[in-house]
């Protein structure tokens, strides 16, 4: 290295000291954020997935073999308890009732005829007018006639009773949602009711809701919820939570619970089979002392690394939870007792009131101003940016 290039590397060299000393001797100061406490609404929410039921839904059936003969009632009709909704061919079920009148007839002449002798038997008994082998017939004949008479009784009220299954009316209010049979065709009565309508109560629904097993325990019965349905966008539709199912699901190594959200539905927009976005409220606070989570974990910083700093005055002795507020230009511990929180912000029911500045935490700031501080730091050796305008 010849003498020239030496000493051009060596004012370099001066140069690029003289900068760092400039920056190295910048001061840092900091400022203090702080939250001005104020009425907060505090919510938290779980998300899921549901459908649409009917709470009461009725599968109507017949409890006699026939031929439907007239269906009074179609889908989406409006029913009321006890209407009349269809009837099955009553031929066979009034002949019956006639059989069962003339068996009941014979029964009871049957009956009485035996009843008459016997009576007479047992007088000539007591006189010992008649062997006992005579009055024990009389006794067995009477007795005979007597269970068929009763039987008859029975059959005769079956059979009344079958013709009036002939007339089949709604079991409760609501609407037609099904029909499962025409008009000329044969039902057949068997272990199973067969089935000719389901009615259901649109009045009153429900959401079988699957909440994730992560978010379970936090739904309890009696929060708020709120959903929409697909069918209508636009539409927010409200509800609570009724009941918890403890028994689990499980669909592709993921685990839900079912819980059941009841909400009423005047309007019947909502009908069974929608599939329902659900929002349950598991923290609803209206108009509470609040501050943000990291007014909990806030440290101070001693006022002697930045003077206009305010000074910490910790509490006396040891609270269990503390926060700290600005007053008077001091940072005073404050003790506290919490409530419930969110993920964001914690109720906080004893120890702040509204328009308490709350400590949150320092910002770092740069001594020097606007371009002239950025200037300082400028090493003016080191490559421009392209565009930049060389000085």
């Amino acid at each position: 290295m010849n003498n020239k290039t030496q000493t051009k590397f060596l004012s370099f060299t001066a140069a690029a000291m003289m900068i760092g000393v400039s920056a190295c001797s910048e001061k840092s100061s900091f400022e203090l954020e702080t939250y001005t406490v104020t009425p907060t609404s505090l919510s938290e929410i779980v998300t899921a997935t549901g459908t649409m039921e009917s709470v009461t839904s009725v599968d109507v059936g017949t409890q006699v073999t026939g031929i439907i003969s007239n269906l009074l009632v179609d889908f989406n009709d409006e029913v009321t308890k006890g209407q009349l909704i269809a009837e099955i061919d009553k031929t066979v079920l009034q002949s019956e009732l006639q059989s069962a009148d003339a068996t009941l007839a014979s029964a009871k002449a049957t009956y009485e005829y035996a009843k008459a002798n016997f009576e007479r038997d047992k007088a000539l008994h007591n006189e010992k007018l008649i062997s006992d082998y005579e009055f024990q017939t009389s006794q067995k004949d009477y007795e005979v006639a007597r269970m068929a008479y009763e039987k008859a009784q029975a059959d005769r009220v079956r059979a009344a009773k079958n013709l009036t299954y002939a007339e089949i009316t709604s079991p409760i209010d609501g609407i037609v949602v099904s029909r499962e049979v025409e008009v000329g065709q044969t039902v057949v009565s068997s272990m199973s009711v067969a089935s000719l309508y389901v009615i259901a109560d649109l009045d009153n629904m429900q959401v079988v809701g699957n909440v994730d097993e992560a978010d379970i325990g936090q739904v309890k019965v009696g929060q708020n919820v709120t959903f929409t349905v697909d069918a209508y966008p636009d539409d927010t539709f409200s509800g609570s939570v009724s009941q918890v199912r403890i028994s689990p699901t499980t669909t592709n190594n993921v685990v839900t619970y079912e819980v059941i959200v009841s909400t009423t539905n005047p309007d019947h927009k909502l009908i069974p089979g929608m599939t329902a976005n659900l929002s349950i409220y598991t923290l609803q606070l209206e108009d509470a002392i609040a501050v943000p989570l990291k007014a909990l974990k806030f440290e101070p910083m001693p006022a002697e690394k930045d003077s206009k700093l305010p000074e910490p005055k910790p509490l006396d002795r040891q609270a269990e939870n503390s926060v700290w507020v600005l007053r008077n230009n001091q940072l005073v511990e404050t003790a506290v007792t919490l409530g419930m929180k969110n993920s964001v912000y914690q109720q906080i029911t004893d120890g702040l009131q509204v328009g308490d500045k709350v400590a949150l935490q320092y910002h770092e700031i740069q001594s020097g101003k606007g371009d002239d501080a950025q200037k300082a730091q400028e090493n003016p050796f080191m490559p421009k940016p392209p565009g930049s305008k060389k000085k």
